[in-house]
């Protein structure tokens, strides 16, 4: 009896051994994200070419991908927002290539390839992604390839043309009321959800990987004629993806009241549906004149006080709502508006630390701001350095989109900048205890 008894116990430690603990998934309990019942507060990069770098064709760079993950897991960063992939062909320019969906239903099996392996080194790390599935904006494809492949004609590229944005916005905004768009749109959310990961065999929409299904990133009405548009399709994308990933987040995506053309109620619409488990907001203070490029160190204050108020604003909406936000997009240029590591970044830092005190402020009071995203890592790619700032075909990927100057925003492993994320973590971890 003992001899069998013994053999029992050996046969359950093997047992244990070989099939691990289910790892939970980020649960809303409330304003707090949750896991396993506990508040759950993170720090997070946006890192929105994860799925090109696994891959292991053109653009893929395996290598790198895995320094850059390990890089980032030391440095405490746990949470990635990434960009599910491009759509439509590669010879668009100011675009990210390669594509994902090259014409509608029709994909590059070597990038999705890459986002399962992305996805599976999340996973052995620990970490979490925030997946984002559309793109207003045109260095993606986006709204304005739907409406291309739907009759709408030439993308009109305000980078090619001086002065055209009216004619871009009002062109990618067809989108919200193409019909024939947001169904080639939804077939791509079914097919993304429903796959499989070649590498760990986890369903995408069992995979505890992904914290965030998010419909888009800044999704837009364009308008002030399409604001309603926005809010049906928002709630119509949330109401499917939720129907697909019952145990996974939901969220929007927006920028806040900035990308709901100046209108909070608006934002407060969109979040307060159902299916949208938490807010969104993102902040560019130059991007939205809070500071002029040849005096960023000098206005950087100003714009640390403008950008308080705008969260103060939008957790107001958290609160009403009884739902956790997240800042999810920051960043600022270096303080000579140079594009190289040998400009300082001691503005951009100031303004990180100002965001990231916040977050360990609302972790230790348990209130609503329960995460930031900063834009964006670039890890140990560097620009290619010519005369022509923009990317190029074979260049490094990196943390600016093809249509912004290359190092912009980005946030090196060189960068003074990553000990302030590095400390912010271990001050959560403290906080979390």
């Amino acid at each position: 009896m003992r001899i069998i008894t013994l053999f029992l116990v050996a046969l359950m430690v093997i047992s244990c051994q070989q099939v691990p603990m289910e790892r939970p998934f980020v649960k809303v309990q409330g304003h707090q994200f949750t896991i396993n019942g506990k508040p759950h507060y993170f720090v997070g990069a946006n890192y929105w070419y994860g799925a090109i770098l696994g891959s292991t064709g053109r653009g893929g760079n395996r290598d790198r991908l895995i320094k850059e993950l390990d890089m980032m897991k030391n440095h405490g960063i746990t949470n990635l927002r990434v960009l599910v992939g491009a759509e439509g062909p590669d010879n668009q320019p100011y675009r990210v290539t390669p594509a994902l969906q090259i014409a509608p239903g029709v994909y590059n099996d070597t990038i999705l390839d890459g986002l399962d392996f992305f996805m599976n080194e999340l996973s052995k790390r620990q970490m979490h992604a925030i997946l984002f599935l559309h793109n207003t904006w045109e260095w993606s494809g986006g709204y304005s390839q739907y409406v291309n492949w739907n009759g709408g004609g030439d993308i009109p590229y305000p980078q090619i043309a001086p002065n055209t944005w009216p004619q871009f916005m009002a062109y990618a905004s067809q989108f919200l009321t193409c019909d024939a768009c947001k169904e080639q749109f939804n077939n791509h959310v079914r097919f993304i959800l429903g796959r499989t990961n070649a590498y760990s065999g986890v369903k995408y929409t069992d995979d505890p990987t992904v914290m965030t299904w998010e419909v888009a990133n800044e999704p837009r009405a364009l308008s002030e004629d399409k604001k309603e548009d926005l809010a049906k399709w928002i709630a119509e994308t949330a109401a499917l993806i939720k129907s697909l990933a019952p145990h996974q987040l939901v969220t929007t995506g927006t920028e806040g009241s900035h990308g709901c053309e100046t209108d909070i109620d608006l934002f407060k619409r969109i979040h307060a549906d159902k299916n949208i488990d938490y807010l969104t907001f993102h902040i560019w203070p130059k991007n939205w004149g809070w500071l002029k490029v040849d005096s960023i160190p000098q206005m950087v204050d100003t714009a640390i006080v403008l950008t308080n108020a705008y969260i103060d604003r939008h957790l107001a909406v958290a609160r009403e709502l009884n739902k956790p936000a997240v800042f999810e997009e920051f960043g600022l240029p270096r303080d000579s508006y140079r594009f190289d590591l040998e400009d300082a970044t001691t503005a951009r830092d100031k303004y990180f630390q100002n965001a990231f005190n916040l977050v360990e402020d609302h972790a230790k009071r348990g209130d609503v701001l329960a995460g930031s995203n900063f834009w964006a890592f670039a890890g140990i790619g560097r620009a290619a350095g010519d005369e022509n700032p923009f990317w190029s075909d074979g260049d490094d990927l990196m943390g600016d989109p093809p249509q912004e100057e290359q190092g912009l925003y980005s946030v090196f492993d060189t960068d003074s900048s990553m000990g302030l994320v590095k400390a912010h973590a271990e001050r959560m971890k403290q906080i979390m205890k």
